[in-house]
């Protein structure tokens, strides 16, 4: 049985980290609503410059503009891009995306792919213990406090050289996609090359005619590029949100099991201090016999 000293000890110990688990909690949760709000408005433009595209890419046939739209030709070598977080204690926000990006990889490997992967966020160097000959390049973003287009761009640039010298044929893009405080989705989408939509029936109305200038070959050689930032930028907008309400919600549960550890040590302490007390007493009243 532990001793007096040695309870009150512990309890102090989880009185502190109650502290600071709880103080956490109240920083996460002002970090996620600015986070949340640009994970937000960042939605509308990524999801129209799609749409853009879609209708660009159906015009041309894929072809000719650029080979971020028509590909290799082969998709032998498959690359997963891992975007995490720098920091730990976010529960399983980064575990997720990690398991997701494996569960493809496993996939692909099955299939005879060859697999690499680009990590993007400390946390995702996890790979290396179970893929350490398969690492393409691990992209530094401790710097990063506040997520910014230029970050996005920056690795976006580097995905694109790397592919137009025949590094990879395919990318596959895996991030947490906020949809809560509560709930966050890992997500994996193809971002290079881009992928073309499905043909679906023309809607009503849906037939109007729109004429480009310049062409639509050049348009879709300055907007791919920049599609691949933006969906980037989207992914680590997506991180951002997901991180913060992860964090908020497991340092909410770790305060929480603080305080019930608390309380069951101090069950634990006034027992075991009643017990002393009783033992004192016991030899007391003995010795008082014994005369």
């Amino acid at each position: 049985m532990a001793s007096l000293k040695a309870l009150k000890v512990r309890i102090n110990s989880v009185k502190s980290t109650q502290k600071i688990t709880k103080a956490m909690k109240m920083v996460a949760a002002a970090k996620l609503r600015r986070a949340q709000e640009a994970a937000q408005n960042g939605r509308p433009y990524a999801e129209r410059l799609e749409a853009v595209m879609a209708s660009l890419a159906s015009r041309v046939g894929g072809v000719g503009a650029s080979p971020l739209l028509a590909g290799t030709g082969k998709d032998q070598v498959q690359l997963i891009v891992v975007a995490t977080s720098e920091r730990g204690l976010a529960g399983a926000f980064n575990s997720n995306i990690v398991r997701a990006a494996r569960r493809k990889a496993d996939e692909l490997t099955a299939q005879g792919k060859t697999v690499k992967f680009y990590i993007a966020g400390k946390k995702g160097r996890v790979l290396r213990r179970f893929f350490p000959n398969a690492i393409l390049a691990d992209h530094e973003m401790g710097h990063i406090k506040t997520v910014a287009f230029d970050d996005a761009r920056v690795i976006a640039d580097d995905l694109i050289a790397r592919y137009l010298k025949g590094e990879f044929d395919v990318a596959h893009l895996f991030f947490s996609k906020f949809v809560s405080a509560l709930n966050q989705e890992p997500t994996g989408i193809q971002i290079i090359p881009v992928p073309l939509p499905e043909k679906q029936p023309a809607a009503a109305g849906a037939g109007a005619v729109v004429e480009y200038e310049p062409d639509e070959e050049s348009i879709l050689a300055d907007l791919l590029p920049r599609n691949v930032a933006i969906q980037i930028f989207r992914a680590l907008l997506e991180n951002a949100a997901s991180e913060q309400g992860s964090r908020m919600n497991a340092m909410d549960n770790a305060t929480r099991n603080a305080g019930d550890m608390i309380n069951r040590l101090s069950i634990q302490y006034n027992r075991t201090r009643q017990a002393a007390i009783t033992t004192e007493l016991v030899e007391i009243i003995s010795g008082a016999e014994a005369l």
